[in-house]
């Protein structure tokens, strides 16, 4: 590797910045904040529920030699995700990367869904993200440098068997990320979306593992830290904005 690739390499990485990671206690997002803290990044982990998983975490990280942090929050009312970037900022400084990973997917159908469990599934999926980015990104425009991510998912493309509240409010992820990385592109600002499917350890499987692998075209489920090298080359990339990304073994041929 020349001299220019490596400063090019240490340039894009992210080291010394402070990253926020919702959701950060499951298995996806204990992959993300731990693959950003061997990068480098101080990272806030959040959780809603499972402070102890989230501590667990944070535990790990520190015991690698890397900087982090636990910050709580109810994600599913208005004033939860301003609070938790408030905790997060308090505690590490002001938020450069936004991994907004939390997310509830319990299967209903059309004729059982309820207009409740509607309004906090787009709560906690959609509106919570809307809300950290609209406390993190003006401020990281300020300072010329951001980093957003949306966990979306394959259901937005296709449905999906969760339910049409979990679809329309990854759908709506889709329409939030463009929106926001087309205004704030020109700031050294990348707003992405990344959509995996059928991922193992996540809590989020609609039944048994070995029946899910026999529908994905490469015959097994996805891995937490498959999806974390992916949204860690994201993060990296300056030149990668307003993209949705799918990572789902197959399922949806972008």
């Amino acid at each position: 590797m020349s001299s220019e690739d490596k400063a090019e390499t240490t340039e894009h990485s992210l080291r010394g910045r402070v990253a926020l990671v919702t959701g950060a206690s499951g298995g996806i997002g204990h992959a993300l904040a731990r693959a950003l803290a061997r990068d480098g990044a101080a990272v806030a982990v959040a959780y809603g529920i499972g402070r102890q998983a989230a501590e667990s975490v944070a535990d790990s990280i520190i015991a690698e030699g890397g900087r982090a942090v636990v910050v709580g929050g109810d994600l599913s009312s208005a004033d939860g995700p301003v609070r938790l970037v408030q905790e997060a900022e308090k505690k590490l400084g002001p938020v450069e990367v936004l991994v907004s990973n939390a997310g509830r997917g319990e299967r209903h159908t059309l004729e059982d869904l309820t207009v409740e469990e509607f309004d906090r599934t787009l709560a906690i999926n959609l509106r919570a993200p809307f809300l950290l980015a609209q406390r993190t990104i003006p401020d990281m425009s300020e300072r010329g440098y951001g980093r957003v991510l949306f966990m979306s998912s394959t259901a937005a493309f296709i449905g999906g068997i969760v339910g049409p509240h979990y679809a329309a409010s990854k759908a709506g992820l889709h329409g939030l990320t463009h929106s926001l990385a087309s205004r704030f592109a020109s700031s050294g600002v990348t707003v992405n979306a990344l959509a995996p499917a059928l991922i193992a350890n996540t809590g989020m499987l609609p039944g048994m593992p070995e029946q899910l692998s026999a529908q994905i075209p490469l015959r097994r489920l996805g891995q937490p830290a498959e999806v974390a090298d992916l949204a860690l080359s994201i993060l990296r990339n300056p030149y990668v904005t307003n993209q949705v990304i799918s990572i789902d073994g197959g399922i949806h041929p972008g």
